[in-house]
């Protein structure tokens, strides 16, 4: 089971990916959270999500996007 902040992240980057198809970046989800944490800590729970199969980095410097993992577990739960 993921923590409850990387399942908010997650459940961020899922949104953004499904509104606009783009990857996402560490930045932009510190502005997306409703709570104040660092793009460092971020990019961590971003890199922890990858090692777990639910992200994808298609670029070493780009953002991440949801796999297909992610869609499962976004499909048998609400975000």
């Amino acid at each position: 089971m993921i923590s409850e902040r990387r399942h908010a992240i997650l459940g961020l980057i899922i949104e953004h990916y499904l509104r606009t198809g783009e990857p996402i970046g560490s930045k932009t989800l510190c502005q997306l959270l409703p709570y104040s944490i660092s793009s460092a800590t971020i990019r961590n729970e971003m890199a922890y999500l990858t090692q777990l199969g639910f992200l994808e980095q298609r670029h070493t410097s780009g953002g991440r996007v949801p796999s297909k993992a992610a869609a499962s577990l976004a499909a048998s739960i609400s975000f």
